[in-house]
This record gives C-alpha cells, sequence and structure tokens, in this order.
C-alpha cells in the first residue's frame, strides 16, 4: 500500500512538475518569451483543442458545400443533371420509336408489302388514329359555349368562396409566418408562399399517404400528400425531406425543413399548394399561417 501511494505521488508531482519555455532571439540571444507550463497543462489543453478541432470540422462538413466532395454525400449538381438525363433520355427514346416506325414504313414499301407508296412523315407516324374534321360537325352550339362558360367560371378553380361544413376536414397549418404571395388564378399561382428561416420544421396538415416525395429541377425537393375526402397537399422548395414515398404522416408530424431550393425559389420559404378533386382551392380559406 505504502508502495502504491509513493507511487501515486511520484506521479502526481511528475504531471506538476513546472518547466520554464524561453523563446530566445538568434543573433543576440535576448529573451523575448517566456512561459510557465507542466506536463498536465499540455496533456489538458490539447486534448481540449483536439476536441475543438474535431467539432469544427463536423460542423464545416454538415453545413457546408464541403461534404459534396466527401465519397458517400449527395450533390446538388449530380441530382439536377441526373434529373436532367432522365427527361432526355425519355425524348431520345421517343425519338426512337419514330424512328422505328418510319422505317419498319420503308421496309415494307422496299419489299413490295405495300402496293402504293404512302406519303410519309415521322411527326404523324405514331399518330395512326387521327379524326377525320369532315366526319362530323365539331362546332359547339351556343347553348353548349355557354354552359361551358359558365361551368368553368363557378368550378374550374376553388371549389369554395369559404370554409363550409360539408367539407369536414381540419387541417393543421404547415408553417407559421409571413405570406409573401398569396393564391392568385389570374397569375396561375395556386399556392401560398410563406417564408421562414432556413431549417424550420414543415408539417403534414393533415393525416395521409406519402404519394411523392422526390427531388426536382424547378422546385427542388418536393413532398406530395393524399388524405381524405380528395384533398391533396404539395409542399416544394424544402431544404431536406424527411418522408419517403408511401410513408404514412399523422397531422403535424414534421415531414421536411423550410428550404430555397430549385431554379423558381427565390429565398428560404414553403410553396404550399392544397386541391380539391383535381382542382386547386385557396389554402388560406382552410389554414391561419400567420
Amino acid at each position: 500500500m505504502a508502495l502504491d501511494l509513493k507511487t501515486k505521488k511520484n506521479i502526481k508531482q511528475h504531471l506538476i512538475r513546472k518547466f520554464r519555455l524561453v523563446v530566445l532571439d538568434e543573433e543576440t540571444f535576448e529573451e523575448r518569451l517566456s512561459f510557465k507550463i507542466n506536463r498536465l497543462n499540455i496533456l489538458v489543453y490539447g486534448g481540449v483543442f483536439s476536441i475543438l478541432l474535431v467539432t469544427l470540422t463536423s460542423v464545416i462538413i454538415a453545413y457546408s458545400p464541403i461534404k459534396e466532395y466527401i465519397p458517400g454525400y449527395s450533390s446538388t449538381y449530380l441530382k439536377q443533371k441526373a434529373s436532367f438525363l432522365v427527361y432526355k433520355t425519355d425524348s431520345l427514346e421517343q425519338v426512337l420509336k419514330a424512328n422505328d416506325a418510319y422505317l419498319e414504313v420503308i421496309r415494307k414499301v422496299l419489299t413490295g408489302q405495300l402496293k402504293t407508296f404512302p406519303k410519309i412523315r415521322r411527326d404523324s407516324i405514331l399518330n395512326q388514329k387521327q379524326l377525320n374534321p369532315n366526319d362530323k360537325t365539331l362546332i359547339p352550339s351556343v347553348l353548349d359555349s355557354s354552359f361551358r362558360e359558365q361551368v368553368e367560371l363557378e368550378s374550374r378553380y376553388s371549389l369554395f368562396d369559404v370554409p363550409t361544413k360539408s367539407t369536414k376536414q381540419v387541417f393543421f397549418a404547415p408553417l407559421l409566418g409571413k405570406i409573401t404571395n398569396t393564391f392568385n388564378v389570374k397569375q396561375k399561382h395556386y399556392a401560398i408562399d410563406v417564408t421562414a428561416k432556413s431549417g424550420t420544421p414543415i408539417k403534414a396538415v393533415a393525416d395521409g399517404t406519402i404519394i411523392f416525395s422526390e427531388w426536382t429541377a424547378d422546385t427542388g425537393y418536393v413532398i406530395m400528400i393524399i388524405h381524405t375526402n380528395g384533398f391533396i397537399s404539395v409542399y416544394k422548395h424544402n431544404a431536406l425531406a424527411l418522408k419517403r414515398q408511401g410513408d404514412l404522416v399523422a397531422s403535424g408530424e414534421v415531414i421536411a425543413t423550410v428550404g430555397n431550393t430549385g431554379e423558381y425559389s427565390t429565398g428560404p420559404h414553403l410553396h404550399f399548394e392544397l386541391w380539391k378533386d383535381g382542382f386547386p382551392v385557396d389554402p388560406s380559406l382552410f389554414i391561419d399561417f400567420e
């Protein structure tokens, strides 16, 4: 026991034994700086510096574009390029189909399967079935035209002028903030734009199922939820999508965070749309955003 106490005492003295660190001028040997240090101070300062260095490195990687250069992290540029390639591939597939149909007609002509040489146009080969306007009269009557105009004016966009009791739907505010752009049919803006600090949680307005949760080049991360009574809610320009397609969400559950993603975004905000039976409705008639 005495040996253990003696050993501990020696270790303690070894750690707290003071040294003087002196900085001298190389030419004149004049003393410039001097510090009193011990081994314990070096261990403590070294540990604190290491922790700060690791923390700073983690923060820089997590909240800066540098993480895109680390293997395993996704890149916004790569996602946009992938979306562009998907659209371009789809267009090329359509061109190939048209060319194949065109070559098939040429082959039939060369092998004699067609007795007469048809007027071949690539832009019309895929449209095999076309209506002949001479077969029927396609001009609508005056009564039909007036009826169509009346229906479009009454029910094309907003289904309700005010919230009605027959709706039987209560919505949770997805985000509280300042409204910068309102629902406007003439400008074809079928949504409410709400600004908030980047990273603010965005919540589901009602119980439902995620039917779309992907990146788009124009509107960034987009989430769509289908609810009961024929309602669909849309959340655009998100910084991060926290739910995947097929997930079940509850009213008020966090599904994304406020961001500034997509080509059409002008700052951190939520572009929120509400649809009923395939038609856009004014979300401010059902939800208080402020």
